[in-house]
């Protein structure tokens, strides 16, 4: 696996049409990713491939079909993807965290870091399930205490996320979630603030992916 700063993961072995696909997308042993927040000139629609045996579960369909898809939101020119919807139907929103337990369940992970703030919906719920610790990461000045941080570079500026030192031990295997993949700056982020910690970053989990940006 790498990433832009040298940390290996692996890419995503195909790139899709200009629309968001919905999926329980795992990436970083098995892809790459990241999260920017709300969306871009994209609508969300579920993979209809059957070929990958994650694509044809049909229980992508009513998550795709859940997520609203909000015009020039937060500004002009933006299709934001909006899973708010998707938590007001419970048996949806539960569709979506058993595929990620699903997914993860066994594999001896220790915690899940959840990136502020839709990585906080989906993050203690798979925590819970699968037995692990939730660790949120969070914008600066957030956490009280000690914390690391690791800045990242914005199309316009920069940003920042912070953890609390000793959230994580030495070789705990960690999978990061939030709700949307785009360009990979925030994710990447993440990654290398938890490897700072000597945690083994197993995968980047996401619900949306945006493929008009390729990430890493």
């Amino acid at each position: 696996r790498s990433d832009s700063r040298g940390r290996k993961i692996k890419r995503r072995s195909k790139a899709s049409s200009e629309r968001a696909s919905v999926g329980i997308t795992g990436m970083g042993e098995q892809g790459t990713s990241g999260s920017e927040g709300g969306g871009s000139m994209v609508e969300a629609q579920a993979p209809a491939k059957k070929g990958d045996g994650r694509a044809a579960d049909p229980r992508l369909q009513g998550i795709s079909d859940a997520i609203r898809v909000v015009p020039h939101f937060p500004k002009p020119g933006i299709m934001f993807n909006d899973i708010t919807a998707l938590l007001l139907r419970p048996g949806v929103f539960k569709d979506a965290v058993d595929m990620f337990v699903e997914r993860y369940r066994g594999m001896g992970i220790a915690a899940v870091a959840g990136i502020e703030a839709r990585g906080f919906i989906f993050g203690p719920a798979i925590a819970l399930a699968i037995g692990a610790k939730f660790i949120p990461l969070r914008k600066p000045g957030k956490l009280p205490g000690e914390v690391i941080s690791e800045t990242y570079t914005l199309e316009y500026g920069t940003d920042c996320l912070e953890m609390h030192v000793g959230a994580v031990e030495p070789g705990d295997r960690v999978v990061v979630v939030d709700d949307l993949v785009a360009t990979g700056g925030t994710l990447s982020a993440a990654i290398k603030l938890l490897e700072r910690a000597a945690a083994d970053v197993v995968e980047c989990a996401c619900l949306i992916g945006l493929p008009k940006f390729k990430g890493l």
